[in-house]
């Protein structure tokens, strides 16, 4: 087994050529991919690999490399019931992942490893998301969550991290694609939550090396996992360049489906939603309006299109009738001053009281409503 782990580490971290080329390559030429690690000098010359590439093949037969402390903490690491590395042509290989054109050799997984084989959707979007971004991720993720849909996301900030964090409120596995190492969790804000992924029954996933730091160049490549684990991507909020529209493009090109929040027209952050929407991703307003299209993977599934306002809060009759003037679209203070013929000092206390209480949000640019 430790030459197993040894051959497909070594595979993974093959200079000069990407998975998709690697697996092409094998696939051509009739050998399974760590076969290649075994060719001789003459065969490796005949398929025109790269200097590097076959400098490294030559260290690995000669045993220096990789370097054998790294495959010393996979093993100690793997001592863990809760840790798996899965090759590409394992049988816990998610089978989705593997129609992507580019997909990862090695899987690092924390977690549950059947877990990638369930219907899962991404949801991503912006790491500085407004108050707003960050309601409707939880939203959405919360009833898509109890829809049956595994939620996968990519632990980062914002947008990301609210979703997991509403499959995590309702005990439920979500699944983090990491672009760094699972024993270098990033950000690091988010190790607690990270934590309660893996007890929740839920799985972190890397194709990085344990210890890999979180370099500017890995969340791209970590996006085509985490839209090729899933049957569809959900952008909540996206600027126009945005790592999240990275993912979403990904997604069309694996011929996944793509839904969209449409947002404030004022708002930065809906600008590369709109974008997407107008490249023929679905626009969303409703969870079951993403169930619908994913509905042959999940079965049947009835969904109440009605939210409840929150119970333990209760709303004045004023405050009632001040939301309603206040709307979904950013609004100042002195609009609504000249809304609701209300002066500043009796606008302002009902304006704090329903921020606090989670119904609107004061933004730099104005109010606008939540719920």
């Amino acid at each position: 087994m430790e030459n197993y782990f040894r051959e497909w580490i070594a595979l993974s971290e093959l200079p000069g050529m990407g998975p998709g080329v690697l697996l092409r390559l094998a696939a051509q030429n009739g050998f399974e991919p760590v076969a290649l690690l075994g060719l001789g000098a003459p065969q490796l010359e005949a398929l025109s690999l790269p200097a590097q590439t076959i400098r490294h093949i030559h260290a690995f037969q000669a045993g220096q490399w990789p370097d054998n402390d790294y495959l010393e903490t996979v093993l100690h690491w793997l001592q863990s019931p809760s840790n798996h590395l899965i090759s590409f042509t394992s049988d816990l290989y998610p089978s989705l992942l593997k129609q992507i054109s580019d997909p990862p050799l090695l899987l690092y997984i924390s977690g549950d490893p059947d877990l990638l084989h369930m219907p899962q959707l991404a949801i991503v979007g912006s790491r500085s998301a407004s108050r707003s971004g960050v309601s409707l991720s939880r939203s959405f993720a919360s009833d898509l969550t109890r829809a049956g849909i595994t939620i996968t996301s990519g632990l980062a900030r914002g947008v990301d991290g609210a979703a997991h964090m509403a499959a995590v409120a309702l005990s439920k596995p979500t699944v983090a694609v990491l672009g760094s190492g699972l024993l270098n969790i990033y950000p690091r804000q988010h190790q607690r939550l990270a934590d309660d992924i893996v007890r929740q029954g839920g799985a972190l996933v890397s194709e990085y090396p344990l210890r890999m730091a979180p370099l500017p160049h890995n969340f791209p490549r970590r996006n085509r996992i985490i839209s090729g684990l899933s049957a569809g991507v959900l952008v909540v909020e996206a600027a126009r360049r945005s790592g999240s529209l990275i993912t979403a493009r990904l997604a069309l090109e694996q011929g996944r489906e793509v839904f969209a929040l449409p947002g404030a027209l004022n708002n930065p952050q809906s600008h590369g939603c709109h974008d997407l929407i107008r490249e023929g991703a679905t626009l969303i307003e409703t969870s079951a309006q993403i169930v619908e299209p994913l509905a042959s993977l999940l079965g049947s599934y009835c969904h109440d299109e009605k939210r409840a306002m929150p119970e333990s809060i209760k709303l004045t009759d004023v405050e009632a009738r001040l939301l309603e003037q206040i709307g979904y679209e950013l609004v100042t203070l002195e609009q609504l001053i000249g809304i609701t013929g209300l002066d500043a000092a009796e606008l302002l206390p009902q304006l704090v009281a329903m921020e606090l209480s989670g119904y609107i949000e004061n933004t730099p640019d104005g109010y606008q409503r939540l719920i």
